[in-house]
């Protein structure tokens, strides 16, 4: 369970007006020189609307920058243009085949679109290219779970976890896919694993409060939520919890409906 996020769109620019004079073709303007690495740093922690706009103009400049295809990618996913994505990532691999972060980008994206599929070959090859990084096998524990490939999710999972031990962000996956199978408990054994380790993110604990409130632990999962988000954000994720634990037979549960929202 994510903290609510607003699917927000770029405004377009307002058109010039019909008499702004014409500049004569001769002078037409040059694609913008790309940013300096000062600046790049520092649209890194901006919001993810903000580096999207910023990252589209580094790649218009230099489409052949694996690193603005690649940040775009991640913006464009954060904002839930997750088809736009897959796009811009798949650009970069064309680019470079073997980038493992435009690869991840895409085994990202096409797992958040729910068609995760598509994406396990490009996450098998970064598995193959970075052998030693977690990452590539934590993602494909989750593409297979989501193509019900139970077996090699869990295999992944495991291999993922001896490389980097009690990992939050593996451990929380494993959760999820236990969670959409209808073993609430087990996912909650998982995540409060996950939600103990200093690195473990905000995503992580609010699973953990989402997985307590489908088992009526609803006490508990108002204490997470009202730690890590502001009032009127835990008020809502408290009401959607208390109409899904209601739903005894877990109709409708499946990865994204848990992880979404």
């Amino acid at each position: 369970m994510r903290a609510l996020a607003l699917a927000l769109l770029l405004t377009p620019a307002p058109a010039l007006a019909q008499t702004t004079p014409q500049a004569p073709q001769a002078a037409t303007a040059q694609p913008r020189a790309k940013a300096d690495a000062a600046t790049r740093a520092q649209f890194d922690r901006s919001d993810a609307l903000s580096r999207s706009v910023f990252w589209g103009g580094e790649r218009d400049a230099d489409p052949l920058d694996p690193v603005a295809g690649v940040k775009l990618a991640q913006a464009l996913r954060e904002l839930g243009q997750f088809d736009k994505a897959a796009e811009a990532a798949q650009a970069t691999i064309a680019v470079q085949p073997d980038n493992v972060e435009a690869l991840l980008e895409l085994g990202r994206a096409h797992i958040a679109r729910g068609q995760a599929f598509y994406g396990v070959a490009a996450l098998e090859q970064a598995r193959d290219l970075a052998p030693r990084d977690w990452r590539p096998l934590s993602l494909l524990g989750v593409a297979y779970s989501q193509v019900r490939r139970a077996d090699d999710a869990s295999a992944a999972w495991s291999a993922a976890l001896q490389l980097s031990p009690e990992n939050p962000t593996v451990l929380a996956n494993m959760a999820m896919s236990q969670a959409t199978a209808g073993d609430l408990a087990g996912a909650e054994g998982l995540l409060r694993r996950a939600a103990a380790s200093p690195d473990a993110t905000l995503q992580v604990k609010q699973n953990l409060a989402l997985v307590l409130g489908l088992q009526g632990k609803s006490a508990e999962a108002e204490t997470l939520l009202r730690r890590q988000l502001p009032p009127e954000a835990a008020d809502q994720n408290l009401e959607w919890l208390r109409a899904r634990a209601k739903d005894q037979a877990g109709a409708g549960r499946t990865w994204g409906s848990l992880q979404q929202r």
